[in-house]
């Protein structure tokens, strides 16, 4: 378990790293910008709801890949809460994966 998470740690970080010469990150079908639109929903000590837009991007997120996050230690670290996050798909009226 701790390897597994330690390696998708690894693995995000190289993607992060390739990333700062590039103008967009796509993790899990969306976009930079489109993770943008629901931080909002996601950190601080008062989260908004999601809006139309984060509702929207999420549409078109493969919700899975994304499950693959959740335990991830660098959520936090980016100022997201891991519970607030796995709570989206939900407050957007979508269906989550079953095993999310």
């Amino acid at each position: 378990m701790a390897s597994t998470v330690r390696a998708q740690a690894i693995l995000l970080l190289a993607v992060l790293s390739l990333a700062t010469a590039a103008t967009s990150l796509s993790i899990c079908n969306m976009s930079t910008d489109d993770l943008a639109e629901c931080r909002p929903a996601v950190s601080g000590p008062s989260p908004s709801e999601p809006s139309t837009a984060c509702c929207s991007v999420l549409e078109k997120a493969d919700l899975p890949c994304l499950c693959t996050y959740r335990s991830s230690p660098l959520l936090p670290s980016f100022g997201i809460d891991p519970n607030l996050a796995l709570q989206l798909p939900r407050k957007c009226s979508l269906s989550p994966p079953a095993d999310c």
